[in-house]
């Protein structure tokens, strides 16, 4: 559902923005959206940021981008106002930001859950004199920035770890491919530069395009495959990202593959870096997210304060309705059991008591994490 209004172009708080306002003022507090350090406007100097993800709480998103994204902005811009939403839900992001838009916000940093539908919210907050900073995700619409890892990198990783992983079977063996969804124009990023590195080494016996990057989807994708192909003419799988890895062990476990064979990941999360210190999953991408936090910051200051972003931006991309998006792109890093402490450990991002509960202590050890 588009916006309900015609919103005038201009800083001007008009009745329209009231009235819708009021019309969405329920949906913040019931999709779990959650005011942060304020509301309303802080200024020219002082803008006020708007920042949609999508996922809170246990994820990614709300782990570790949220904090850091808040962490940054306060040291940039200390009476800076930030106001946070969070789903998983295209359709509530949506109303959420449609609903920022009414609170009069200055800039959008936005992580959207399906880029294609969010877009005519992207054209209301244009409209609206509303700049968006696209963040990890390049939503659709007239965006003044984006902040993102190099997805043809990250595909390029995965690839080549998974060619490590196989072997001798990485001449000629037959792997899965496990891709993101279609709305997210980052999933197609990834598998292109996956592709450039398999294509020509190994058979493709079957590849799915997991819908809405759902883990319940991939293990029934997976299990098709299983079924297909058979799970001992299985040599790799080129899983999209460590939810759909997970979901893959799943799925092989439940149709009795062993061993299992080598699969990849993206993101580093913290279930994932364990099962490749058990054995269960070869590789992970890690996006060390420190650096596209305050790289999004920083570009939603400068243009909430009407600056350029050509000092922050090095590269440009396009969207379906933007030509030459003043973008970042930040190189990514592969871990496997034998990088987890030299990346992941060192940056920060876990402990080795967080890696390593009873249960792997064994493992760890082998590992040289203990």
């Amino acid at each position: 559902m588009g916006p309900r209004v015609s919103l005038p172009a201009g800083k001007g708080r008009s009745l329209g923005r009231a009235f819708m306002a009021l019309t969405v003022a329920a949906v913040l507090a019931l999709s779990g959206a959650c005011a942060g350090d304020g509301g309303g406007s802080g200024g020219k100097d002082d803008p006020t940021v708007g920042l949609l993800l999508p996922g809170g709480g246990a994820s990614r998103f709300g782990q570790f981008d949220r904090p850091l994204i808040a962490k940054k902005l306060k040291e940039l811009c200390p009476h800076c106002p930030l106001t946070v939403a969070a789903t998983p839900d295209p359709a509530v992001q949506r109303q959420q930001l449609e609903s920022m838009i009414t609170r009069g916000v200055d800039v959008l940093i936005v992580a959207a859950v399906d880029p294609e539908l969010l877009r005519p919210s992207v054209e209301a907050a244009h409209r609206a004199d509303i700049p968006v900073v696209a963040y990890d995700r390049l939503a659709q619409g007239p965006i003044s920035g984006y902040v993102t890892f190099d997805g043809a990198q990250v595909g390029r990783l995965q690839g080549e770890g998974l060619l490590t992983g196989m072997g001798a079977k990485a001449d000629g063996g037959q792997i899965v491919m496990m891709n993101g969804a279609t709305t997210d124009p980052n999933a197609a990023w990834f598998k292109r530069g996956a592709l450039s590195v398999l294509q020509g080494k190994v058979k493709v016996g079957k590849s799915y395009d997991v819908v809405g990057w759902r883990p319940e989807n991939a293990f029934v994708d997976m299990r098709s495959a299983i079924a297909a192909l058979g799970g001992d003419r299985i040599d790799g799988v080129l899983a999209a990202n460590d939810s759909l890895a997970g979901a893959v062990i799943s799925a092989l476990r439940a149709a009795e593959v062993r061993p299992l064979p080598p699969i990849t990941g993206q993101d580093a999360d913290l279930v994932a870096v364990r099962r490749i210190v058990r054995g269960d999953q070869y590789m992970t991408v890690y996006k060390p997210f420190k650096p596209a936090a305050d790289a999004a910051v920083e570009m939603a200051v400068a243009v909430g304060r009407g600056e350029s972003v050509g000092s922050i931006a090095t590269d440009t991309v396009s969207n379906t309705t933007t030509k030459d998006i003043p973008a970042v792109l930040l190189p990514a890093v592969p871990v496997t059991v034998g990088t987890i402490e030299e990346t992941l450990v060192k940056d920060g991002m876990y402990t080795i008591a967080q890696i390593c509960p009873p249960s792997l202590r064994t493992a760890c050890a082998e590992a040289g994490l203990i």
